[in-house]
């Protein structure tokens, strides 16, 4: 028997709540749903969740309080569903440790989409320690060795490049804002050089794309950061 994926809507909206949750359900989901974010922390304790769609205009806490509260303690995938469409916004909640931000009004296929990436990112997360090698498309990246491969052939990287392309391969389809890529590649008391992480991103896509002004590979989300693309 197959398990069906449940996933919680928290949206305060009930047309948009019982839009969402009819599309889901079409396509075999189960849903759940909360108005507020006092219930929304309820149902993930008590109910087995799989994926969380949260609002952040709700009418008890902010969304990105209940966000920072989930990850206090769990890593079950949070997308980010709200009209609030500034750079900034979007760049908070991916620091806060949301995995994706899906911007209203939307499309279902592009809602779809999001939410089966972030569920393919969580499983690809979950067995990473039996996983030493990730394909994505032609590029492919052996943790234990440490190389890389495009179509077969071995890539030579630097020790920097490895570290920025290893950090996007951990995190599939998942967009990296600039803040957190900083952080990981060079450390928290580096500071916020953006230059230097675009010579770097530059440097790889030179070696990893045939076309390096239209990558395929290393997307870059405009005012927020990058993604490695998800098949």
């Amino acid at each position: 028997m197959t398990v069906k994926t449940r996933i919680l809507i928290v949206e305060d909206d009930n047309k948009i709540s019982n839009f969402i949750s009819f599309a889901l359900q079409q396509e075999g989901f189960i849903t759940l749903a909360a108005k507020n974010g006092q219930t929304a922390l309820s149902l993930l304790v008590s109910e087995q969740i799989d994926i969380m769609l949260l609002d952040l205009g709700l009418p008890d806490f902010d969304g990105m309080e209940v966000l920072r509260k989930i990850r206090e303690w769990s890593e079950i995938p949070v997308i980010i569903v709200s009209a609030r469409d500034q750079d900034k916004e979007k760049a908070m909640a991916l620091d806060a440790g949301a995995d994706d931000y899906l911007t209203k009004p939307f499309s279902v296929t592009e809602l779809l989409a999001r939410v089966r990436v972030a569920l393919r990112h969580f499983y690809r997360q979950n067995n990473q320690k039996i996983q030493n090698t990730i394909k994505v498309k032609n590029l492919e990246i052996n943790f234990e060795k440490r190389l890389v491969y495009l179509a077969d052939k071995e890539i030579h990287l630097t020790p920097l490049e490895y570290s920025l392309l290893s950090l996007f391969f951990k995190n599939v389809g998942k967009v990296l804002t600039t803040s957190y890529i900083i952080k990981e590649v060079w450390g928290v008391g580096y500071g916020e050089d953006t230059q230097a992480l675009r010579a770097l991103m530059a440097g790889l896509r030179r070696k990893i794309e045939q076309n390096p002004a239209k990558p395929i590979y290393l997307l870059t989300e405009i005012g927020v950061g990058y993604r490695l693309i998800d098949e």
